[in-house]
């Protein structure tokens, strides 16, 4: 109750504090609307993830190994959870271009698999599906030769060891390294490796890189651990970019690789002084298969014979393409090339070449003639 004729006080309404807050509220909204990020951390929701803001791309950290023994090594990666959420397999990829660029492309790749999985077909895969991933992500360089090279001029920096600590020079046997190419001509025309999702790095489990805690654990292949970035930076929307489809030539593969060596004006040495192997085939006839073995190519093919054995390889690599079954044979002497299986004795033993893929047994294997060109290993060599 108010005495009689008191006036009531006017109740005072101070908008400021509240003023203050929408605006703050609002500056929130329009930062996470401009940047893409939700109240998660990631960019877009987790199941339409935005691209971010170019300027803010990874940035790829040198394999600099934490001072640990391989036992403590061990013991932390353990500890690390994997990431399952998300997991993703990569896309096939095509590589685009054809001829020397492609076989320069093919070798660094073949060099990647070999020196860092071993003869090891699965290893291989891996560490090839690695190397894709990388080149269609913006923050590596955007060619396979490229990204199997990346900081390879420094001491330290180097992205794939065996490129700087001298480990080229270090030869594998002419059938490891068929093999190889192989695997690799194979991931540049479309096979993947799941198993390893859209990982970016990986190491073995008895060491610890720096960068291995910021980013997720997916996978392991033997001894190896696989990483990728965590938010947008290892969702499929970042693996977007073009690749190139005319590596150039690296130096540091010349003394491996004839399109290397040709591409920076260096002689191969010996043993690999062959022609492009796009140009070591003379008459070919392919047979195709009929009845019971419809599907099963034969291919008969005059070769030339100042090429480097090992272009056979990608030779019959080349006319076999993407085919489950194919049975390739080659001969440098044209007039005893046979135009079917029914050939004289002296036609099967101067064959020189033999290649045979079959999927469905999961059988693949390559002979030379090793009266003709002489191999390190006996495994190579045709029975005569």
């Amino acid at each position: 109750m108010r005495p009689e004729g008191e006036q009531a006080m006017p109740v005072r309404r101070d908008w400021t504090g509240w003023l203050f807050v929408l605006i703050a509220v609002a500056a929130i909204v329009a930062v996470l609307s401009l940047s893409g990020r939700t109240a998660t951390g990631q960019y877009g929701t987790r199941a339409h993830p935005v691209a971010p803001p170019a300027d803010v791309i990874p940035e790829v950290q040198p394999m600099e190994l934490a001072p640990v023994t391989e036992a403590d090594a061990k013991a932390q990666n353990a500890k690390i959870p994997f990431v399952k959420k998300g997991f993703v397999a990569a896309r096939p990829f095509i590589y685009a271009g054809s001829g020397d660029g492609r076989a320069r492309a093919r070798d660094c790749l073949a060099a990647a698999m070999l020196y860092e999985a071993g003869d090891d077909s699965r290893g291989q895969q891996a560490v090839g599906q690695v190397v894709i991933n990388r080149a269609r992500h913006p923050a590596f360089p955007k060619s396979i030769c490229g990204v199997v090279f990346q900081g390879s001029v420094r001491t330290t920096g180097c992205q794939f060891t065996f490129t700087c600590d001298g480990a080229l020079n270090r030869r594998y046997s002419d059938a490891a390294w068929g093999r190889a190419q192989a695997n690799a001509e194979a991931m540049l025309s479309g096979t993947t490796y799941p198993a390893v999702g859209l990982a970016t790095h990986y190491h073995t489990d008895w060491v610890r890189p720096y960068w291995s805690d910021s980013l997720e654990k997916i996978a392991a292949v033997d001894t190896h651990l696989f990483f990728r970035w965590p938010g947008f930076w290892g969702t499929p929307g970042a693996f977007r970019g073009a690749v190139s489809g005319n590596d150039a030539g690296i130096a540091k593969m010349a003394t491996l690789s004839p399109a290397h060596a040709l591409a920076v004006g260096t002689l191969p040495p010996p043993g690999l002084t062959g022609v492009d192997a796009n140009a070591a085939v003379g008459e070919a006839k392919v047979v195709t298969g009929a009845g019971e073995a419809a599907g099963r190519d034969t291919i008969y093919v005059a070769l030339d014979r100042r090429a480097a054995p090992e272009s056979f390889v990608t030779t019959a690599l080349r006319l076999c393409g993407d085919k489950p079954y194919c049975k390739f044979m080659g001969w440098t002497n044209p007039t005893l090339k046979p135009d079917s299986d029914a050939m004289s004795d002296m036609q099967r033993s101067a064959m020189t070449f033999s290649y045979l893929r079959d999927d469905k047994a999961g059988f693949e294997k390559a002979l030379w003639n090793c009266t003709e060109y002489k191999r390190d290993d006996a495994r190579q060599c045709m029975k005569r």
